[in-house]
């Protein structure tokens, strides 16, 4: 497997995310090894909380929701999925697939981290590879915040603007990273913003990940991750992991998963689900204070 690696001189003088990155190498198909990325704030012995990006973002999206996690004695641990930020980067699309990036997250959070207790935090593809996470390995897990994300089989279509927004990366000759964050929120980026959102990628050999994502979400009863997926849904149904589903107010994406997660899972009934206002797809980037402080209540309620 061909992988490239972000020179690090591209992160340099990131804006309000200056925690220093750590690095785990986990095992890739061919016998070999890749790089992983993650950044930790807090305390080395406080309750750990896996917050895990989506597509095309990368750790850099929770650079407000760190520092509070932090403040209240959690231990907030980011990483980047192989292929962004400054995980290694495969250079072929077939390179990725949907069970590759479960045992790749698998091998960094277990093997490398050795997280136990853990409270995942899971936005995007971040819910989708996070919850199959929980799923097969429920007894590593105290809790679950679902934020923007759902776990997809197939079995229904996905709404249109995704398939939109699935269609834009397949057709672009230079896929415009900054450009597809933006587009999922609603806040304005500064300059130096959009340029952390580019920083992953030098040019657009290092863009495989963020244009294999959405070829790999499930869209058909019989893709290659339906019956995975499909088990951990009958897995988190009859589990009482304490659940909480905390959406943006303003995601065509998404918003539809809300209301079946809240149903389906045992750990979600009666519980008050905080909706995050003024915010897009990329809830961290539009309202990362007020996600974090819904996270730091629920954790200290489910404790």
């Amino acid at each position: 497997m061909r992988c490239l690696r972000t020179p690090g001189e591209r992160f340099a003088n990131l804006p309000d995310f200056a925690l220093t990155p750590c690095y785990g190498d986990v095992p890739d198909p061919d016998g070999g090894s890749l790089r992983m990325a993650w950044v930790e704030a807090g305390p080395a012995d406080g309750p750990p909380v896996l917050l895990l990006h989506g597509e095309p973002s990368w750790s850099f999206l929770y650079r407000t929701v760190l520092p509070v996690l932090a403040a209240a004695g959690l231990r907030a641990v980011a990483p980047d999925l192989v292929g962004f930020g400054r995980s290694d980067k495969p250079t072929e699309v077939t390179d990725h697939s949907y069970a590759r990036h479960v045992e790749w997250l698998r091998s960094l959070v277990f093997d490398v981290l050795d997280l136990r207790g853990v409270t995942l935090v899971g936005q995007d593809w971040g819910g989708l590879l996070g919850l199959r996470l929980v799923a097969e390995h429920l007894d590593r897990f105290a809790a679950v915040v679902a934020a923007n994300t759902g776990l997809p089989t197939g079995d229904h279509d996905m709404p249109e603007v995704w398939w939109q927004f699935r269609r834009a990366v397949e057709k672009a000759e230079r896929l415009d990273v900054a450009r597809l964050v933006q587009a999922g929120c609603r806040t304005p980026f500064s300059p130096e913003v959009r340029a952390a959102y580019d920083a992953p990628f030098p040019d657009e050999s290092y863009k495989a990940g963020p244009r294999a994502m959405p070829l790999l979400v499930p869209t058909r009863p019989d893709d290659p991750a339906t019956e995975a997926n499909r088990a951990a849904w009958a897995t988190l149904s009859r589990s009482e992991i304490p659940f909480l589903c905390a959406f943006s107010d303003g995601d065509p994406i998404t918003a539809a998963m809300e209301p079946i997660l809240r149903r389906t899972m045992p750990g979600a009934a009666g519980r008050e689900h905080p909706t995050i206002t003024g915010a897009g797809h990329f809830l961290q980037e539009d309202a990362g204070p007020a996600l974090a402080d819904a996270v730091v209540r629920f954790v200290g309620g489910a404790r």
